[in-house]
């Protein structure tokens, strides 16, 4: 069993091979058309209609003993998440690069995170029948640009015509890959030294395997997906160079959803790839986000590690961006299962180590849910998460209700979509990548769910860390508290990529177990809007004064909430404190900047310069005909639009999350969809419904 990912730049031709790896394999009986939108992955309407993979997509397919589980994923930046998702459970990877465009900056930022993950990976260069196809100048690139270790596996004839062809390299012409694997096989080195530079075929081939099954070496293949030119070699070296799925199909349950769909009957199906152990219809599975308590019968929270939010890195983790904080485990019984096989999925009765299965029946499951156990040195996310934002407003104001239902089942699909519902306003906003994104929601909505909805302006999405430290505390029976609680808690700087970190300073039974449960889930609630209404991130809360009045019942035995205390006087009192500390403190607000590689002509850097200017951007490194620096994320589309024009069509941006920065100038403000417990008066109104 094999699970490979196809990846690439859009257009690089990542969908034509997949359909003509399938037809090689004799799964369909013609080769699918993006053009003319029947192909076997692009299953969506919008797919078809647009031409460009949105969602990912799995196949199965046979090459000697070893079945594939084919995943093609998209190429453009804007569902980069839906490519995260996939690289968590590959065994190895194919990556797609045009012959006529060559690297491209979706390309390279795909090679590091593999390199990064260590996932074996060929490359596959497409379109070598298209004019202006390059050999030479394609291996140079790829070296240069990608990874210095790639090993071209064979010769091309008739480049940039329809006859154009590739033929794998023999014994007798493979002098260049000795050089390049005995610089990472210390084995291969010492018998390279001993034997004067004569190392045997089979030993080379071998080691060559192995090289490429550890991510150190790439082996570049050429082709072309449209007439089918190298695609026999490619299966080849798929079944030789990538290692087979592992894991033990006895041993204890543990996999990974990564996707997660709606039936026909509105049925949640969620794609689990099985790292261990096996799944039978009618188990029960026991399911979680992040690190989980995994003790028997416990469904307390889950203990709480912190996002990598670090400076230069765009991981960033779910669960704190949506205020879920620690996480219960969950569960759910299994009422169907199916397996992929021969380009469909089949029913089984069960599935198992290796395999990617369709699961019925798990109501609650999550895209990026363990399941089981949790994998030993799970990857993290791996691209950034989203720094845009836009209100989408529905054209027939009878929509609103079914409009935000329809954007929860959106977000189910891609957590990486946040949803803010703003109650006072009646708005939902959505945290997208980009501009295409934009327009793919609303097309969904209109197709899928046949709400028309335009969209307000797109904003960037800040953040606030706490400037200082602050601290305050409300006591039980004491003005101004109506409520019966205590409550003190002191706020002050984290470390940076360290998320929100509750702590104790009172000892643990002091409150009943549900109480501390309720002041962690609402001070990490509260912390999404800060003192401007950015998310408050990196800092420390501690809790440090509580109080509560026991369970009391009247004698009659009627319990009397008015003299004890519930989790809803914990609950409305904790903003009021929160709030109270975090304005003491101070918070400073951060916006987001990318990091940015542009490559010119050298005569356009004049005019590029000053634009770069007037967008705020900062140069970092600079040449003639490269400029490296920082952007804000908000500048971001504007300069791809105008990049165009001012390179003659011939600049290449390639830009990615870099940092958060403070802001210069004014400090954006956010508006509250809460009930703001930074005015006291107009909080307690809407809580209490008096002052």
């Amino acid at each position: 069993m094999l699970n490979l990912g196809i990846l690439a730049h859009v257009d690089a031709g990542k969908t034509s091979l997949t359909e003509r790896l399938l037809y090689a394999a004799g799964v369909i009986d013609a080769v699918g058309s993006v053009d003319d939108g029947n192909t076997q992955t692009d299953s969506l309407d919008l797919e078809r209609q647009r031409g460009i993979t949105i969602k990912s997509a799995v196949v199965s397919f046979a090459v000697g003993d070893t079945t594939v589980n084919l995943i093609d994923t998209p190429g453009h930046p804007d569902f980069i998440a839906e490519v995260e998702r996939v690289l968590s459970v590959l065994d190895g990877a194919v990556l797609v690069v045009s012959a006529v465009e060559g690297v491209q900056a979706q390309t390279r930022v795909l090679m590091r995170t593999l390199r990064r993950l260590g996932i074996p990976t060929l490359v596959f260069v497409n379109k070598i029948d298209r004019r202006g196809a390059r050999y030479d100048g394609i291996l140079r690139d790829l070296a240069a640009k990608l990874a210095p270790a790639v090993v071209a596996m064979g010769a091309t004839t008739a480049l940039g015509t329809r006859d154009a062809s590739f033929a794998p390299y023999e014994a007798a012409f493979i002098d260049g890959w000795a050089d390049v694997l005995a610089e990472r096989g210390e084995a291969l080195l010492a018998a390279y030294v001993a034997d004067e530079g004569s190392i045997s075929y089979a030993r080379l081939r071998a080691e060559l395997a192995a090289q490429t099954g550890q991510g150190l070496v790439h082996p570049v293949y050429f082709g072309s997906a449209i007439t089918g030119a190298g695609v026999d070699a490619l299966i080849d070296g798929i079944r030789e160079l990538l290692p087979a799925a592992e894991g033990d199909r006895e041993g204890p349950v543990s996999g990974t959803v990564f996707k997660v769909e709606r039936g026909p009957a509105g049925e949640k199906i969620a794609y689990a790839r099985l790292f261990s152990g096996a799944i039978h219809a009618r188990d029960r599975l026991r399911f979680h986000t992040g690190p989980a308590d995994d003790s028997p019968g416990d469904d307390s929270p889950a203990d709480d590690s912190p996002a990598d939010d670090s400076p230069g890195d765009g991981g960033r983790d779910d669960g704190r961006r949506e205020g879920r904080g620690r996480e219960p485990v969950r569960s759910g019984k299994v009422t169907a299962i199916s397996v992929f096989d021969q380009g469909t999925d089949v029913r089984r009765p069960s599935a198992g180590a290796g395999e990617i299965a369709r699961l019925w029946g798990l109501a609650d499951v999550r895209i990026g849910d363990t399941i089981g156990l949790p994998r030993k040195a799970a990857p993290r996310a791996h691209f950034a998460p989203p720094t845009l934002e836009t209100v989408v407003v529905p054209c027939r104001p009878s929509d609103k209700g079914a409009l935000h239902l329809a954007l929860a089942h959106l977000a189910e699909q891609d957590p990486l979509i946040g949803l803010r519902q703003d109650d006072v306003r009646q708005e939902v906003s959505v945290s997208l990548y980009g501009e295409v994104q934009k327009e793919v929601v609303q097309a969904t909505l209109a197709n899928d769910f046949g709400i028309d909805v335009t969209f307000r302006e797109t904003t960037t999405i800040c953040v606030e860390r706490p400037a200082g430290e602050g601290a305050a505390v409300e006591v039980i029976a004491k003005a101004p508290n109506p409520f019966l609680a205590t409550v003190g808690l002191r706020v002050e700087p984290g470390p940076c990529g360290g998320g929100v970190d509750f702590r104790l300073e009172v000892e643990l039974g002091s409150l009943p177990f549900a109480f501390m449960r309720t002041i962690e889930e609402t001070v990490r609630e509260s912390l999404l809007q800060g003192l401007h209404g950015w998310e408050v991130t990196d800092c420390v809360v501690t809790l440090t004064h509580s109080g509560y009045y026991a369970r009391q019942s009247h004698s009659g035995g009627v319990f009397d909430k008015s003299m004890s205390s519930t989790a809803g006087d914990f609950r409305n009192l904790v903003p009021l404190v929160l709030m109270a500390a975090l304005k003491q403190a101070g918070t400073t607000v951060f916006e987001p900047m990318h990091r940015f590689r542009l490559e010119l002509p050298a005569d356009t850097l004049g005019p590029v310069l000053p634009v770069l200017a007037r967008l705020g951007a900062v140069p970092r490194t600079q040449a003639t005909e490269l400029v490296e620096g920082e952007i804000p994320a908000a500048r971001v589309h504007e300069l791809e639009q105008l990049l165009p024009g001012l390179t003659r069509g011939e600049g290449v941006l390639e830009c990615g999350f870099g940092r958060y920065q403070p802001v210069r100038g004014p400090i954006p403000e956010r508006p509250r969809t809460d009930h703001n417990p930074l005015d006291r008066k107009e909080y307690l109104l809407h809580v209490v419904r008096r002052v």
